[in-house]
């Protein structure tokens, strides 16, 4: 396994063959990142440093994960509802959140915002019951809050496929994605309700691809992958793109900052329908010389 450099060129550093690999996010105390393959019902655990690599499989398509403020818990969506897991006793525990409209639809991207809960959207189901690619359109997916407390609220419908959950740094704006309308959304954020308003573009008609993951770095700038567009665009806070990065595959999903000084990017991406391209649903790397930011965390968890 190839590590990163600074080459300004992205590396495979885990060959997963992850049909849908999605949601990165890095453990700075295991110095570890997870990520999951959507189809094929698994969550991966890599620690670059041991080059360690630990899989575990799921009941249920695995479509996101978050770091709770637990220490060695994670919240983790399947595709019907949520559920609390610790990987090293491999316990899950239901948080309480089963999703109207199952098996029709299914969570797809979610991450926690700074106050501590945990944002997650959907859209129709389109993994079939081999793990197959199934159909994918319409307009019912919906963007729900789950809260430490249990409570769940509703912020957004009408959506394709929900994709990108980030928050700028100084926690004032929230990022979300329609991949079906290619819409990347910026809405002012309330840090002290955590209530979103004032929808408006941030960038919307980019040409290559479709907006698949995203992460902020500590400039403020988001990074956007572009599923079928073989790159990873990022954009100013005022809209501007400041450059584009070449992926090695057509299908980079999703991404995060990690490694000892958080300026390692780390992205997941699509193997399934790639045929004669042996990265494709990998786990890939690249040093960016910019710094990004923890993960936010989920405030609640199993034990009171």
């Amino acid at each position: 396994m190839k590590s990163a450099d600074d080459s300004g060129q992205f590396h495979c550093i885990v060959p997963a063959g992850d049909w849908c690999g999605e949601s990165p996010c890095w453990d700075s105390i295991q110095q570890a990142v997870f990520w999951v393959d959507i189809n094929r019902r698994l969550i991966h655990r890599f620690k670059p440093d041991k080059h360690d690599l630990r899989t575990w499989e799921f009941e249920e398509p695995v479509t996101a994960l978050a770091l709770t403020r637990q220490e060695n818990i994670l919240i983790v969506a399947l595709a019907s509802r949520l559920l609390f897991w610790e990987p090293e006793s491999n316990s899950r525990t239901e948080a309480g959140f089963q999703l109207e409209g199952w098996p029709r639809l299914r969570f797809n991207d979610g991450r926690p915002d700074p106050r501590g809960s945990f944002w997650v959207g959907t859209m129709w189901n389109n993994v079939l019951a081999d793990g197959a690619d199934g159909k994918v359109g319409g307009h019912d997916g919906v963007l729900y809050r789950f809260d430490p407390d249990g409570a769940v609220s509703q912020w957004e419908s009408g959506i394709g496929i929900s994709n990108t959950v980030a928050w700028s740094p100084d926690g004032s704006r929230f990022y979300f994605a329609d991949t079906l309308a290619n819409e990347l959304s910026v809405y002012d954020y309330d840090l002290k309700t955590g209530a979103i308003a004032n929808k408006r573009p941030f960038l919307t008609g980019f040409p290559r691809g479709k907006p698949d993951g995203s992460v902020v770095d500590s400039e403020g700038y988001l990074w956007n992958c572009r599923s079928e567009g073989s790159c990873i665009v990022r954009v100013a806070p005022d809209g501007v793109i400041d450059r584009v990065l070449e992926f090695p595959t057509p299908k980079p999903t999703s991404c995060t900052f990690g490694g000892k000084k958080f300026d390692t990017l780390f992205v997941t991406s699509i193997g399934l329908g790639a045929s004669g391209d042996p990265l494709a649903g990998g786990l890939f790397a690249l040093n960016t010389g910019v710094r990004g930011l923890p993960e936010n965390r989920f405030a609640g968890g199993p034990n009171p």
